[in-house]
């Protein structure tokens, strides 16, 4: 990997690693729909620049239904969730949880025909992975100040949507401009967002902390992200570039231990060496599968936009 690679990379793993901390900071002022309408109408002014000039926008309008179910999945139903979780989840709980898409990814691929996907070492990544998943989870639930249940189901509906979404825009928008279909989407985001937030404004003005928190939320970790996150594709190729998956829980645990008084236990560091252990053996490639196979399996299981 080039220096360049590399720079991008760790910018990569900051940029996706810190979402959780934001939003667990901005949640305690702010209502998650609010919360998600501030993050993707500030992204979504910036990308629809940068696609206008890039002329990707007329592209991804074209193809405006397969675009609208990628906003819903990718965006719209995992925001809303992941916001609404971390009012009770730890912040770095719900990157360890989120860190087994790839995981979900291969499930999805052998049920979409893959006949690759379930290999044995895949089967044990899998194993593994779930594993890692259940001891978090359960150390989390059993704890003396255990989180609502349906708080980490909506982060494991968050793991669900977003290993899924990559799999619509790889067999539906595949020729189309990737700034584009994000640029869009997040507009419609917007759109769907704005009366809910209207509806759910908080009693009173939010503490500045909050509010830099989802000015962050929409200009670094969403808009800055995929800018960053399409050069370091265009650098290192999709299957390296996968590899931030391994890296934005390290820096969310972190994050959430240092400013947010976040426990890291023996459990927490167990659970991510078989969550990262696991997403490793269930997305390697067969030896004889081709660059662009691997290259598509490592973009359906890519690190997520939290």
């Amino acid at each position: 990997m080039t220096r360049r690679g590399w720079v991008l990379f760790a910018a990569m793993a900051m940029i996706w690693g810190i979402p959780y901390f934001l939003i667990r900071v901005a949640v305690k002022e702010i209502p998650p729909s609010v919360v998600v309408f501030g993050r993707t109408s500030l992204a979504a002014v910036v990308l629809l620049v940068l696609a206008a000039r890039a002329g990707a926008i007329r592209a991804a309008l074209r193809r405006w239904r397969p675009v609208l179910v990628f906003a819903i999945v990718e965006m719209a139903i995992p925001w809303i969730l992941l916001t609404t979780a971390e009012e009770h989840l730890a912040s770095g709980l719900t990157a360890l949880i989120v860190a087994a898409v790839p995981i979900v990814g291969t499930i999805a691929a052998f049920v979409l025909g893959d006949r690759h996907a379930l290999r044995f070492v895949r089967i044990v990544g899998i194993a593994l992975g779930l594993g890692g998943v259940a001891l978090l989870v359960g150390r989390d639930l059993t704890s003396d100040q255990a989180p609502p249940w349906w708080s980490v189901v909506e982060v494991l509906i968050v793991v669900v949507c977003y290993a899924t979404a990559p799999f619509l825009a790889d067999r539906r928008l595949a020729d189309v401009p990737s700034l584009g279909v994000i640029a869009v989407s997040l507009s419609i985001v917007t759109v769907i967002y704005a009366p809910i937030a209207a509806l759910n404004l908080p009693a009173h003005t939010p503490r500045i902390n909050a509010v830099l928190a989802v000015l962050a939320l929409a200009l670094i970790c969403t808009g800055l992200a995929f800018v960053v996150f399409f050069r370091l594709i265009d650098e290192v190729g999709p299957a390296r570039a996968g590899l931030i998956t391994f890296a934005n829980p390290v820096v969310a645990v972190a994050l959430g231990a240092v400013f947010l008084d976040e426990l890291i236990t023996t459990a927490t560091v167990i659970g991510f060496v078989l969550v990262a252990a696991g997403c490793w053996l269930a997305t390697r490639p067969p030896p004889a599968m081709s660059q662009q196979s691997d290259d598509t399996l490592a973009e359906a299981g890519r690190g997520p936009l939290a």
